[in-house]
C-alpha cells in the first residue's frame, strides 16, 4: 500500500492533513502522522481510519528510521534545523523527501546521493519559499518564450489579518511562528537595483518602507528578504537590471517595528536578568525613537506598562515574543490572510511591457487559515503527483521546474487559490 509520512502536526499543517487524508481515502492510501503530541494528531485526523497517528521524539534514531522506512513518500513540517535528521535516513532508506524550507548547506551536501539513488528532494514548496517561486518561472518562462527580455523583477508576499478581522492599531496577528516574527530580517537583504548590488543592515530594513498597490486592497508597504541575489542565477535572470524578493506589511507595522529594532528590542543573544523588570524597564531603550507616529503602536504591545515581565523570558526576544502572542493573537473566529504580488518590466520588439500579477487569499478561521492553506496544499499536490506518476523528476530541486510548477499551480487554482494578471 502507498504510504505518506507527515513529520510534524503544527498550525501550518492543518490544511494540508485535511487533504492528504481526502487523498488517501479516494486512492486507498496510507497516511501516517508523526508529532510530539499524539492528541494534537488525533484533534486533526478526527480518528479517520485512514491515518496513523504516531507519537514520537523527531531525534529517536530508531522510531524515526522505523517510521521512515514504513513510507514512500516523507513530508517534513518540522523546524527547518531537523530536516536533516529526517532527510539522511530518506537517502539511506530510499525514500522521496518533500519540505516547505530553504534549501541548507546539510541537504545541499545529500545532493549527489540523493541523484544517484534517483530520489526526489524537493523543497521550499510552501507559499514563500514555494508558490512564489512556481508563479515567477510560470511567468518568466512565458516571456521567454514570446522573445522578450525581462529588465526588473520584484516579488512581493505577505501574511497579513483579513480586513474584517482588523480590529488593532498594527492591522496585523500571529498567524505563523511567532518567533520567526519576532527575528524576521536578521540578517539584513542583499538585492539588485537599477543595476547597483545593494545591502541593507538589519536596523535601516523598516525605514522607509516603500508602497505598493495590489486591487482591492488599502496600500501596502514592503521590506526586502534576506538574500535576493542567490535567486538570480537560479531564475535565469542574470541581465536583469532590478531584482527583489520582499516582505509585505501595512505601513504602520514598519513604523512600529522600526522603532523596536532600533532599541534592540528583538535581541535574541543577550541573557538578561529578568528579577523585578517590568515591560517599562526593559523597553526603556525604545523612549529616544518614539514619536506622534508609533506611541499608539508601541503603547498598545504594552511596551510601557508598569507589569513585571515573564520570569521564563531569558532575552528580549522572548519579552517581546510575549507580548506579541498576548497582544496581537489570531482569535478562533479571525481570518488570516496571504497577498502576493509579481511586477514584471519586459522588453519585446523595442517596446516595454508591465506585468502585474496578484494572489489574494482568506483563511476560513483561526485554525484553517489563509498561511495553512498555502503552504500545506503545495506539499500535499505534489506528494499526490509523486505517488500517481506524475512527476517522475529526481535530485535536489525546488519548484521552478515547468513538470512541477504546471500542474501544482493547476490544481490550486482549481482550489480558489490563482492569480490575476494584468499587462500593460
Amino acid at each position: 500500500m502507498k504510504t505518506i509520512l507527515l513529520f510534524g502536526a503544527g498550525k501550518s499543517a492543518t490544511v494540508l492533513i485535511d487533504y492528504l487524508l481526502e487523498e488517501t481515502k479516494t486512492n486507498k492510501w496510507k497516511f501516517i502522522i508523526a508529532d510530539a503530541n499524539k492528541e494534537q494528531i488525533v484533534s486533526k485526523t478526527n480518528h479517520s481510519p485512514f491515518a496513523e497517528a504516531i507519537e514520537m521524539d523527531i531525534t529517536d534514531d530508531d522510531k524515526r528510521e522505523a517510521v521512515i522506512q514504513r513510507a514512500h513518500v516523507v513530508i517534513s513540517m518540522m523546524p527547518p534545523a531537523l530536516h536533516y535528521l529526517i532527510a539522511k535516513d530518506c537517502v539511506e532508506l530510499r525514500k522521496h523527501l518533500l519540505t516547505a524550507s530553504y534549501i541548507d548547506n546539510k541537504i545541499k551536501s545529500l545532493s549527489d546521493e540523493i541523484r544517484h539513488r534517483k530520489l526526489l528532494f524537493l523543497c521550499e514548496m510552501g507559499l514563500d519559499p514555494g508558490i512564489d517561486h512556481m508563479s515567477a518561472m510560470k511567468l518568466i518562462d512565458g516571456i521567454k518564450n514570446e522573445g522578450g527580455a525581462i529588465t526588473s523583477f520584484k516579488s512581493h508576499c505577505g501574511g497579513l489579518v483579513a480586513p474584517e478581522s482588523d480590529d488593532n492599531p498594527w492591522h496585523y496577528k500571529i498567524s505563523w511562528n511567532p518567533r520567526n516574527v519576532v527575528l524576521a530580517g536578521k540578517s539584513g537583504a542583499n538585492y539588485k537595483e537599477h543595476n547597483a548590488t545593494l545591502h541593507k543592515s538589519y536596523e535601516g530594513l523598516f525605514t522607509h518602507c516603500e508602497e505598493v498597490v495590489v486591487d482591492g486592497l488599502p496600500p501596502l508597504v514592503y521590506y526586502p528578504n534576506r538574500d535576493s541575489l542567490s535567486y538570480i542565477p537560479i531564475y535565469k535572470l542574470q541581465s536583469v537590471q532590478t531584482f527583489i524578493r520582499t516582505t509585505l506589511r501595512h505601513p504602520v507595522f514598519c513604523i512600529g517595528w522600526d522603532a523596536i529594532v532600533q532599541a534592540d528590542l528583538t535581541n535574541d543573544m543577550d541573557v538578561i536578568n529578568t528579577s523585578g523588570l517590568t515591560f517599562s524597564a526593559w523597553s526603556a531603550a525604545i523612549l529616544p525613537f518614539v514619536n506622534d507616529s508609533n506611541k499608539t503602536l508601541l503603547a498598545y504591545l504594552g511596551l510601557f506598562e508598569d507589569e513585571p515581565v515573564p520570569t521564563t523570558a531569558k532575552t528580549s526576544a522572548d519579552i517581546l515574543q510575549y507580548l506579541l502572542e498576548l497582544k496581537l493573537p489570531m482569535k478562533s473566529e479571525d481570518k488570516d490572510m496571504v497577498v502576493m504580488l509579481h511586477e514584471i518590466i519586459y522588453e519585446l520588439k523595442g517596446k516595454l511591457y508591465d506585468v502585474k500579477s496578484s494572489l489574494v487569499v482568506e483563511g476560513e478561521d483561526g485554525i484553517r487559515t489563509a498561511m495553512a492553506k498555502t503552504v500545506g496544499l503545495p506539499l500535499g499536490i505534489t506528494a499526490k503527483l509523486l505517488l500517481n506518476g506524475d512527476i517522475k523528476l529526481t535530485g535536489l530541486h525546488i519548484p521552478i521546474i515547468k513538470e512541477i510548477y504546471d500542474p501544482v499551480l493547476h490544481e490550486l487554482s482549481n482550489m480558489g487559490i490563482c492569480f490575476t494578471e494584468k499587462r500593460s
